[in-house]
């Protein structure tokens, strides 16, 4: 198998939520109403689960490598642009508080996910964190 240049993993990492959000996500744009009502959506949460085990696949090759900077920062920018361009139609501007939680999240997430990935897979805590070799 080929080695992925340095140069290639942050776009990589940047492209892959991208495309994982338009799949997974990215074509639900109607809210349910139920017979009593209630309106719930867009997303189900079988979608929402299916897109982090579709990202978490990337993370962990790259955080299981030392890669930890393009893992969190192409993950949670991958992400937060796909957010902020699916729901950037919302008249009521409230979509940047949503693009918001989820760029912090993310952050979050894919950072404590990658260092606890390279802890367990390298044996210690990672000499490099941030991935330059």
């Amino acid at each position: 198998m080929r080695r992925i240049s340095l140069k290639l993993l942050p776009c990589l990492m940047v492209a892959i939520p991208v495309v994982a959000w338009a799949a997974w996500l990215g074509w639900d744009q109607n809210r349910d109403v139920h017979p009593d009502g209630s309106v719930s959506g867009p997303y189900e949460a079988w979608q929402v689960i299916g897109l982090v085990l579709t990202l978490l696949a990337p993370l962990y090759w790259a955080a299981s490598r030392g890669r930890i900077a393009p893992a969190v920062l192409g993950t949670t920018a991958g992400l937060t642009a796909a957010v902020y361009y699916d729901w950037s139609d919302d008249a009521s501007g409230l979509f940047v508080i949503g693009v918001s939680m989820v760029m912090v999240g993310s952050l979050v997430a894919t950072s404590v996910l990658s260092l606890v990935i390279a802890s367990v897979t390298r044996g210690s805590t990672p000499v490099n964190p941030v991935g330059l070799r």
